[in-house]
Order: structure tokens, then sequence, then C-alpha cells
């Protein structure tokens, strides 16, 4: 099942890649990546949901094959617009959602302006505070301060990943490779736009998300990792007692970055959610 790649432009003319997935006609899962991902990281997920879904995976704005943009704009309200653009375009009633980290405040965030339009919800290691206190955060602060934005060789490259993401399989660790650096005149850099992203997120306050927690209208499965140290399992319970329609599983051995670390587990907790939404 390859993917076909779609472009678009929003409401600013900033052109927008899409990777989609299955038959037209499926039910429509729409796919947020996190901070520095892209749309391929979903390729995994997609092929697990299989023919009864229409996948979308969007690279978000700086992201992937996507327009970069100024880096006030690297923000929800932004990303949120980017994504309302996107349902228009492809004429989605209602469809399924699902984001990792930044992707996933902004899925929370778009649940919350728009009720009624998700068919159900999937959040993976994110919640209200995540991004602002707590080791996670604070390691992300310093990942944007430390990232280099080139790399002499590959093999630089591929020790920086294993470095900082000593749980990523073998599969994660060259998606990450193919999908969000490239050769240059000058060394191996990003795709992405480090820099503007770096600066977005060490000055940009990040959006509180007990708001949209308090305002799910839809079933939403809140997906941690096991030795996440981004989302606390005290948050989860708190996200639980607020508002009836939030589920929770925890996944054994995977870091923030649970899709990565354990996709299989993953990719079964949303498709066995989803099919469950169906029946």
């Amino acid at each position: 099942m390859p993917a076909k790649s779609l472009f678009l432009h929003n409401r600013t003319l900033l052109s927008l890649h899409v990777l989609q997935w299955g038959r037209a006609d499926a039910t429509p899962v729409i796919l947020l990546h996190g901070l520095r991902a892209y749309a391929q990281t979903w390729e995994s997920l997609a092929h697990a949901l299989g023919d009864d879904y229409c996948v979308y995976a969007l690279d978000q704005r700086g992201r992937g094959l996507s327009s970069w943009a100024a880096a006030r704009t690297y923000c929800t309200d932004y990303y949120v617009q980017d994504l309302e653009d996107l349902v228009e375009h492809l004429q989605l009633e209602r469809f399924l959602l699902v984001g990792h980290s930044l992707g996933g405040a902004n899925a929370l965030e778009y649940a919350r302006r728009h009720p009624g339009k998700l068919l159900g919800l999937v959040i993976e290691d994110i919640g209200p505070g995540s991004s602002s206190v707590g080791d996670g955060a604070a390691r992300i602060r310093r990942e944007m301060q430390q990232t280099p934005n080139l790399f002499s060789d590959w093999a630089s490259a591929e020790a920086f990943w294993r470095s900082s993401r000593p749980g990523l399989s073998a599969q994660a660790l060259a998606s990450r490779l193919e999908h969000s650096m490239k050769q240059t005149a000058d060394g191996i850099t990003w795709r992405h736009d480090q820099q503007g992203i770096a600066e977005a997120r060490l000055s940009i306050t990040p959006t509180d998300l007990w708001p949209a927690v308090r305002a799910l209208d839809c079933p939403t499965l809140f997906i941690r990792g096991g030795r996440s140290d981004f989302l606390p399992a005290a948050t989860l319970a708190e996200m639980q007692a607020a508002n009836a329609c939030v589920q929770a599983v925890e996944i054994p051995d995977a870091s923030h970055y649970v899709h990565d670390d354990q996709s299989a587990a993953f990719n079964a907790a949303v498709s066995d959610f989803f099919n469950r939404l169906r029946a």
C-alpha cells in the first residue's frame, strides 16, 4: 500500500505536504507528528490500520516537504489553522485524529475549537504541563539549544541520533536519517527548519491544554510510554478524573517516542481503539 503525495496551499499560500494511504472512501484519519518529525514517521501505523481507513499524514509547517515559515508562526494557533485548511481541502465531515507530542497539543486544541467534528482522538505522550515543566520539558529545551545544524558525514549524523535517542529501533533510526536529514555541499543537515523551530520552542509559551482536555466530547485515548519523562502518570490520572471521555494506556519499555520505541504495541493500541469505535 504505497503512499501518495499531496500538496495544498493554506490560507496564507504556504505549501503543505501530505502523505495518503488507503482508499479515499474509507474512514478518514489524520496524523500529526511531533516537534522535529515528518509525515513518514507514521508509515508503520498507516499499514497497520489497513484498508478500513484512509490515512493522511501531514508534514506540519517547517518540516518534511512543507514550506518553512517565520519562527513566530511555529505555534499552536498556526498549526491548528493548517489542520483546518487540510480538513477543508479534503472536505472531511468527521474524522479520526492522532497526534504525538507537539502534534498531540495541536490535535487537542483543534478538538476544543471544533466540537462534534471528531469521531475519536488519540494523543501520544503529552498532556497539560508537559511542555512547560518537568524533566521532559527541560530535555526538549536542552536539545533545542544544543542540536547542531550541520554534521560532517552520515556517520556523525547517525551517532547524534544514537546518543540522543538510545531507545530507537533500527527501523526508526533509518527512517529519521532518511526523512529528517539530507546531504548538502557542506555536509549533512536537517530537512526541517531546525533554527526556526528551536527559536520558537525556546521563546513561545506553550498552550495550556487543560481547557482542551476538559472540553473533549469524543472518545479519546492517551498513550503513555512506560519510561516517559514527558507525560507523568499522575497527570494521566488527573485527565481521566476531569473528563469521562478520556481513556488511557501505558506501553512498557517505551520513552516519549512510543511509536518509535514499541511500534507494534503502539499500532495495536491505536487499531484496537479505532476498531472499537467503528463497532
